[in-house]
């Protein structure tokens, strides 16, 4: 499975997952030619920025490729933090409004076709 393909997958158990703890999705795959948000949505007036990361785990021997949160690091940080803006501003929202940044972590078993989901809440931009 292509790394488009794994992450499209994540990106759906993702929303599902979110809009099960009551979030409305505002929209996925925001972008720009410098980035992209993956999943922006609301819930109780305050946006929520989530980056998703998808890897393949074999439940059943308890053992995946890598953990999916090493793939935000500094400079994926600085870029989601201008998207941030960028969203901010081009929506009219303005930095002043509430937001939080999540990262979301999706272990896919493809063989099994289960996922589970950990939600690092409030990363600090």
């Amino acid at each position: 499975m292509n790394t488009r393909s794994k992450g499209n997958i994540g990106e759906n158990v993702a929303c599902k997952f979110l809009v099960g703890r009551g979030f409305s999705i505002l929209t996925r795959n925001y972008a720009k030619n410098w980035g992209e948000l993956d999943i922006v949505a609301i819930k109780d007036k305050v946006i929520h920025f989530f980056e998703v990361k998808s890897v393949t785990f074999d439940f059943s021997k308890s053992r995946f490729s890598h953990k999916a949160e090493d793939n935000v690091h500094g400079f994926k940080v600085r870029q989601i933090r201008r998207m941030v803006e960028t969203f901010m501003s081009d929506t009219n929202m303005g930095m002043s409004s509430e937001f939080n940044f999540h990262v979301l972590c999706v272990y896919l078993n493809m063989g099994t076709r289960l996922a589970r989901v950990k939600w690092i809440k409030n990363v600090i931009l």
